[in-house]
């Protein structure tokens, strides 16, 4: 079964490693990550991520000064159909507490999973492996996906 197929129909976290695999066609990546985005544009796929991705993606960008890197980012983070990005509140903030107390993550990560949970993810699409660990969601990391 493919990335596509185990997405189906399910409303999915989608974490930062995705977002700049797709946008930056990341040669490595972009035959994973691409059908996924695809199936969010049509609306076979509810997708979730919050306002820390968003931080996240731009820094790049915004260090070297590429205006239309940080707009692509921007525009499918804020505008696209098919995905809604979540701003961190402070039931998020606690939630977030409560599992860096419980699994030693980074406050990114914990963000991240918050809202995961919080607003009914069934799963997260990421490449951070260490959140394997975090049996609260159904973690896929994208280079499980990865044809040899």
């Amino acid at each position: 079964m493919g990335l596509v197929d185990e997405l189906q129909g399910q409303r999915v976290f989608i974490d930062t490693a995705p977002f700049i695999y797709y946008i930056e066609k990341h040669k490595k990546y972009i035959n994973i990550v691409k059908p996924v985005f695809q199936a969010i544009d049509t609306g076979e796929m509810d997708a979730i991520t919050s306002t820390i991705t968003l931080l996240e993606v731009l820094v790049h960008p915004l260090r070297t000064g590429n205006e239309e890197l940080a707009n692509q980012y921007r525009e499918i983070l804020l505008d696209a159909a098919g995905l809604t990005t979540y701003e961190v509140s402070h039931e998020i903030s606690e939630k977030a507490a409560k599992l860096r107390a419980k699994y030693s993550i980074k406050t990114p990560d914990a963000i991240q999973v918050s809202i995961d949970i919080l607003y009914g993810a069934e799963m997260m699409l990421t490449n951070d492996t260490h959140l394997q660990g975090v049996s609260d969601i159904k973690v896929l990391i994208l280079d499980d996906y990865l044809i040899n």
